[in-house]
Formats: C-alpha cells, structure tokens, sequence
C-alpha cells in the first residue's frame, strides 16, 4: 500500500485567517513564500516538524494530523515563549505500528540502557532514574521527546531516517538544545 501524501495549510493569521497556502513537501523559509509568518496550521495528512526559524533551525514542534488555531496550540512550551515558525518538513517514517528507540544513560550509546515502544508521560514512573538522557538509537518510527513530564516543556524530534537513527549526544538533537533533560517520550502519529 502506497503510503499517503503530507499535506498541511498554513495560515498568516491566527484561527485560520489570512493568507494560506498548501503544502506537500518542505519548506525552508515561508518568507520566501510571501509570508512574514505562520500564526496557525491545519495538517489534513501525515506528520511534521516546524521550526522557529528558517532552514530548519531553532525550537522544533511536532504537527500531526488536526488543527493547530494559534501558536500555544502546537508549541507544547511555557518555559520558551515563541509565536513564529519560519520552517517545516514532513516527518516521513512516523509509524504508530512500528515505533522502537533506545535511550541510553550517557553520551555514545554507553550507560544503563531501556526500549522505548510506546508513549511515557513520565520517563521516572517508568523506572529511568535520572531526568536526563544521554543518547539515544531510534531503530523505527519516529518519536517526540519533551524536556519535562507530562509532554511538556522544549521539543526534540527522533526520527530512524535521520542520522541514521543515531543521536550520540544531546547537541545533536536540534539547534536549540541545551540541556540532556528528557523526561517525556511519545510516538509520533502518521
């Protein structure tokens, strides 16, 4: 079965307002697209990643299938206050029926190890002692990792097909890591 294709609308205005275009592939600066900014988003089919800041840069956020009327809707932060989003991909691999990643305690794949297959809103209740991650393998599917418990907090998106899977350190989970702290992983929805 042929997979389906990413579509999503982004609108300049809040509420699905304003200027709006589709989308089928990736695009590195909606400037270049006449647009000053992206206020919300109605993804009709797969799975994204929107950045706040052209080529794919700054804070992620995950956009699965829904409607997404204003920023705080799709930004999952309240530590890190942003009303823009300059980028975004589809997230081609993202498979609820095969989704396996393996999260380690140190950098370069050493230290206490555990699967991930499924959705944790606290990594502590499901016995990892720590709040921190130190690198991780994503085997398949792709997965979205929140700084704090219950979904929260910055975003990182671990997909199988980039870097081969393999996250060495926290520097390579996005421009805008700071910090090792993961404390909430989730499936990502195709």
């Amino acid at each position: 079965r042929q997979p389906l294709r990413p579509i999503m609308v982004v609108f300049e205005q809040e509420h699905f307002q304003g200027k709006c275009q589709e989308f089928t592939n990736e695009c590195c600066n909606i400037q270049d697209c006449g647009f000053d900014n992206i206020r919300s988003v109605r993804v009709e089919c797969g799975a994204w990643v929107g950045f706040e800041h052209h080529d794919f840069q700054g804070q992620q956020f995950v956009l699965e299938r829904g409607e997404y009327p204003h920023w705080d809707a799709y930004s999952g932060s309240l530590a890190y206050h942003v009303e823009r989003m300059m980028s975004f991909r589809p997230i081609y691999c993202a498979s609820h029926q095969c989704s396996r990643m393996i999260i380690f305690e140190k950098e370069n794949f050493m230290g206490r190890s555990a699967e991930v297959c499924d959705d944790y809103p606290s990594l502590q209740a499901m016995g990892w002692c720590s709040n921190e991650v130190g690198s991780m393998h994503v085997q398949c599917g792709a997965f979205v990792c929140y700084q704090y418990p219950g979904y929260r907090g910055q975003q990182y998106i671990m997909e199988c097909e980039r870097h081969s899977g393999d996250y060495q350190h926290w520097r390579n989970w996005g421009s805008h890591s700071q910090t090792p702290q993961i404390q909430s992983i989730r499936r990502i929805q195709h």
